[in-house]
């Protein structure tokens, strides 16, 4: 699987949803990672820590959702992002859809169904 991690871009979030050592875990395991230019910078990741790891280092969010089959953030995604989400596509996040009406319609546009408790 190939995995992208995102650069934050909402306001005033700099957290980062992977860590250099969770890339080389992913590696270990069989997956490509993707990590977004500086998606680590403002949690003290360089993106040659993250290189050191096995990840490749790519410039834009486009390219991170373009390739990958699943995509990493901490929040949810912005409305800038929405048209480059791709149908059948995992967005690993956490969403809170009472409040983000867009992104809920857009995700249904999509075809986005939650997952199902086992």
């Amino acid at each position: 699987m190939i995995i992208g991690i995102l650069k934050e871009i909402k306001k005033e979030e700099n957290r980062v949803s992977m860590t250099p050592d969770g890339v080389e875990l992913m590696k270990s395991n069989g997956h490509t990672v993707l990590v977004e230019k500086g998606a680590g910078i403002h949690s003290g990741f360089e993106d040659s820590l993250y290189r050191q790891q096995g990840a490749k280092i790519v410039r834009t969010p486009d390219e991170i959702y373009r390739r990958s089959d699943m995509v990493m953030h901490v929040k949810e995604p912005q409305p800038s992002e929405f048209k480059l989400i791709r149908k059948g596509q995992i967005i690993f996040t956490y969403l809170h859809l009472a409040a983000e009406k867009r992104l809920t319609q857009a995700l249904i546009k999509l075809g986005w169904t939650p997952p199902k408790d086992n």
